[in-house]
Formats: C-alpha cells, structure tokens, sequence
C-alpha cells in the first residue's frame, strides 16, 4: 500500500500574535499627532506695577455685576445708582457718558458669587462701545 502525504491546508485563522503590538503602535501615533485646541483667554493688556496714577472720581463710571446677570450703574462720585441694567444696553450708555466725557474710565466691578459670564458680557459690550480704559474689580 503506498503511503500518502498529507496535505497542509490553509486555515482560515488570522494571525493575531502580533495585533496588540500594532494597536499599541497605533494608539501611540495618534497620541503624537494629535493637535489639541487651546484655550483663548480675553485680550486684555495689563498695565505696569509703577504705571498707577490718581484717577478723579468724576471721569470714573462704575458698572457693578450683579449676581443674577443685572448691572448697577454709578457715574463717578454721584450717590445715585442706576440699577437693573441689562448688559446689551452697556453699550449705548458707554457711548452717551464718553460723549459727555471724553476721559472717562469703566470701572468693572463683579460680585464675587457672579458668573464669569456676565462680566464677559459687560466686557463685550464695552469693547463693542470702543471702550479701551477699563479697570476691572471685584465688588465687595
């Protein structure tokens, strides 16, 4: 009887020794090249340390950040406040007060328990406004 050799079939079995490798060689590749976004902040410019200077009341007007998003508006020295503003209106007052004073300062004064953004909110509207003197507070 004459012996017979047994073929060698192909399997339908994926190699998988070598997949971990080629996972962790991935995962690592895009770990290198991905580009994350970052995170832009308000542009503002900070004066010097030694740059203070006396400011008169008069040429101040005081925007104070409510925490429920209102703004309480004081010109200058006068004890008169103007309360219950909405931001988007920031605008056109800066616009009326600077006409009557052109050396006028906005004076952003935010609670401590208010939202970042209301006084982002306010911000907006004096940049809007052209306002580029502002000093920014915390009300207490």
């Amino acid at each position: 009887m004459a012996l017979m050799k047994k073929k060698n079939r192909p399997t339908g079995d994926i190699p998988t020794s070598s997949m971990a490798d080629i996972a962790f060689l991935l995962l690592v590749f895009f770990l290198v090249t991905t580009v994350f976004d970052e995170e832009r902040g308000l542009s503002i410019v900070l004066p010097e340390a030694e740059n203070e200077v006396e400011v008169p009341p008069k040429n101040i007007l005081f925007l104070m950040v409510q925490p429920d998003g209102l703004v309480n508006i004081q010109r200058g020295e006068n004890p008169q406040i103007q309360s219950g503003v909405r931001a988007s209106q920031i605008s056109a007052i800066w616009r009326q007060e600077l006409a009557n004073n052109p050396n006028l300062i906005a004076a952003v004064r935010t609670a401590p328990n208010a939202p970042y953004r209301f006084m982002v909110d306010v911000l907006d509207q004096l940049q809007v406004a052209g306002a580029d003197k502002i000093s920014l507070q915390i009300l207490e």
